[in-house]
């Protein structure tokens, strides 16, 4: 009933379709390694104790210079934090510390000044301010040679550097404890993400495929009946399905590049606002969907009988019922979604969207197909990757992670909490990761129902294993390289494109598969008659 507020969510499911990962450690090519500079950037929590209780955690940069930061907790020291003087640490201190860790303002001077100068009046540690609310990188002048450091330095954003300083003039006996904690070997939630991702492409391509099913095994019956001309059977789908074509699959990829820079640019409380309700719109008509579809088994007379809406038309009774729970949850979800555990509400309203949307909308034949891929494939690398030359920074990522508001992020991503990962955060995948590979592994199962292929003869068991083991690589790539963001098209595409190639050029039906989308079959109900004899 509401398939183009659907599609529309179709176009801004790619929005988000780099996974992303952690950013505990950081790579500078403008700021390169050199001896006595040449450690990782690496994110440092910062353990305060207030009068002997515990108090607030903090999170700041380590430096390129001086030793390595201690990674686990149990190795590092709890100790004394002391305000420098002067401040700013420009010029060697006035009084002597014994091991204490010295906080000071950024000021004006190298921050490997400061260190020296810390050092030498004995401290054990220096812990910086920021002078903004971001973190800068401390690096070294491509000019310095002497940078024989020996206490580590650690940079605080402004917010959290204050409160620090505000509790030490307040006369408060403060002590910090500094260490950059490892992420685990392997990261649980990406085990879980993988499930859900493949899950729901399993789940959504085998509804697609039985709705295909009846509605051919329904023209067959009324082909049988005699009503030939009710009916186009070359075309095989059903009301309310939508084919795309060539076109409309480029100018997906056009008018997703077009929104993707539009969020980029505007992107603000505001605008994170109008994407929570155009998700929660689409979250709702895939709730519905999926939940009538399932309900409809038990309550049959409800899913049969319709009423006229204004404005919307026939609408099942069923349907109607449960439309209000749909509208509540979305509503109680965007409403509370920093809770701790929104995470659930999203995935559920996320899953259930992009099971529709493969349920409704289909791709043809595998020359759709590839131009689909290939054109997010295109589109996701550019994004990630080359859009740093003209932008300075990954659009791609920043939308997703939604660095310029107060979210976790644009909504069109399901995500898991890293439960066993001491920097916590969300593991996460875009739906265009999902939704576009879905729709060609969903013509593979449609194509075999109709050629009634089993399994392993068919097209859809090895599309899947493609499918997840390209995700799988993403996440091997996404550790490999120390969490930064990848686009998992990179590694999806050429996979399941691939083998629907290969196996389609191996077995003679690459023409099929490629123009017709369909086996060739012979219409056992439809009779030529025969011509009388002509007269001698």
């Amino acid at each position: 009933m509401a398939a183009a507020a659907v599609l529309a969510l179709l176009m801004v499911s790619a929005l988000a379709g780099a996974a992303a990962g952690g950013d505990i450690v950081h790579h500078d090519d403008e700021a390169p390694k050199i001896p006595g500079c040449n450690n990782d950037f690496i994110l440092v929590k910062v353990q305060s104790w207030v009068n002997g209780k515990e108090g607030d955690e903090f999170v700041g940069v380590g430096a390129r210079f001086g030793p390595k930061i201690v990674s686990k907790e149990k190795h590092a020291n709890r100790t004394k934090l002391t305000l420098a003087d002067p401040i700013e640490c420009c010029s060697p201190p006035k009084d002597k510390v014994s091991g204490d860790i010295l906080l000071v303002q950024r000021g004006k001077c190298k921050f490997t000044k400061k260190a020296k100068f810390a050092e030498a009046t004995g401290a054990s540690a220096i812990v910086i301010i920021n002078h903004v609310h971001e973190l800068y990188k401390m690096v070294c002048e491509r000019n310095e040679t002497d940078l024989d450091i020996h206490i580590p330095a650690v940079l605080l954003p402004k917010d959290a550097g204050s409160a620090l300083h505000t509790l030490l003039t307040n006369g408060n006996a403060v002590s910090v404890q500094l260490y950059s904690p490892d992420r685990p070997v392997v990261d649980t939630a990406e085990v879980f993400l993988w499930l859900m991702a493949v899950g729901t492409v399993l789940g959504a391509s085998y509804w697609s495929a039985w709705s295909a099913r009846e509605a051919v095994i329904e023209q067959e019956k009324l082909l049988k009946d005699g009503h030939e001309g009710l009916l186009n059977v070359e075309a095989g789908g059903s009301s309310g399905m939508v084919d795309i074509n060539v076109v409309s699959a480029i100018m997906f990829v056009v008018v997703a590049s077009c929104f993707l820079i539009m969020l980029y640019k505007l992107m603000s409380y505001w605008f994170v606002e109008l994407l929570v309700v155009i998700f929660c719109i689409g979250g709702v008509e895939g709730l519905q969907t999926c939940l009538v579809a399932l309900l409809s088994r038990w309550f049959k007379p409800a899913a049969e009988s319709f009423v006229k809406v204004p404005f919307i038309g026939a609408v099942s009774h069923l349907t109607l019922a449960v439309c209000p729970f749909c509208i509540a949850f979305a509503v109680v979800w965007a409403v509370f979604r920093q809770l701790p555990y929104a995470w659930i509400g999203q995935d559920i309203l996320g899953i259930t969207l992009i099971v529709t949307v493969i349920q409704i909308v289909r791709v043809p034949n595998l020359k759709v197909g590839s131009v689909l891929l290939s054109c997010a494939f295109l589109y996701d690398i550019f994004w990630v990757f080359v859009s740093k030359r003209w932008f300075h920074e990954s659009v791609m990522i920043v939308v997703a992670r939604g660095d310029k508001t107060d979210e976790d992020g644009v909504p069109m991503l399901l995500k898991i909490p890293r439960m066993f990962d001491p920097w916590g955060g969300y593991s996460i995948i875009g739906f265009g990761d999902i939704l576009l590979p879905g729709l060609v592994v969903a013509f593979a199962l449609r194509y075999d129902f109709v050629a009634k292929k089993g399994l392993q003869s068919g097209y859809f068991l090895w599309s899947m294993v493609a499918y997840g083991s390209g995700l799988l690589i993403t996440y091997v790539a996404l550790n490999l390289m120390d969490g930064h963001g990848q686009p998992a098209l990179l590694y999806i595409v050429p996979f399941t494109l691939g083998t629907l190639i290969a196996l389609g050029w191996k077995r003679g039906e690459l023409q099929n598969l490629w123009m017709r989308g369909q086996p060739e079959r012979v219409c056992t109900h439809m009779h030529i008659p025969l011509l009388p004899a002509s007269p001698k």
